[in-house]
């Protein structure tokens, strides 16, 4: 069977976590995983999902994904993709489904004449970052990545 990408099916929100969570444990950020099954089936197959997923397949077994959304860049006039999880159960790598999750990913942008698939990766993760560069990545070093969320979030939006 090989390698097979697909997109996430209803009633597959349980598998998501699952792959949500193990990549949390292996960033040493599982203490920070609020999201539950609920959330991922209304992100991904509620009336206005703003969230999608890739699914990785090897030999008809679940073994990776690749969840993300559209972004747009000002600069460039046009809509990009922006990456916001990939990760493949430690088994299974070395067998090219990273590569062929980023490659559907590409694939899109060129469809639908987007300008650019983008992502975050944590600055240790030296065998990541890599693989990134070895598919023609560029790090972009001159940008400072800012959040509000939590408390502050709800200050800055008149909740406090």
């Amino acid at each position: 069977m090989g390698i097979t990408i697909r997109d996430v099916r209803p009633g597959e929100a349980g598998l998501v976590l699952s792959f949500v969570v193990a990549l949390a444990a292996y960033e040493n950020l599982a203490h920070e995983v609020e999201a539950t099954e609920a959330t991922f089936e209304k992100a991904l197959f509620g009336p206005n999902p703003r969230t999608f997923c890739d699914i990785a397949e090897l030999d008809g077994e679940p073994v990776g994904f690749a969840l993300w959304f559209y972004n747009f860049s000002t600069f460039q006039g046009v809509a990009g993709i922006y990456l916001e999880d990939l990760y493949v159960d430690p088994k299974a790598r070395g067998r090219g489904i990273g590569k062929a999750l980023l490659a559907r990913l590409a694939k899109r942008c060129l469809d639908e004449g987007l300008g650019r698939l983008q992502w975050w990766v944590l600055d240790w993760n030296a065998p990541s970052i890599a693989f990134y560069r070895s598919l023609g990545a560029v790090p972009q070093d001159e940008w400072t990545v800012m959040r509000v969320s939590g408390e502050a979030l709800a200050k800055l939006g008149g909740e406090s």
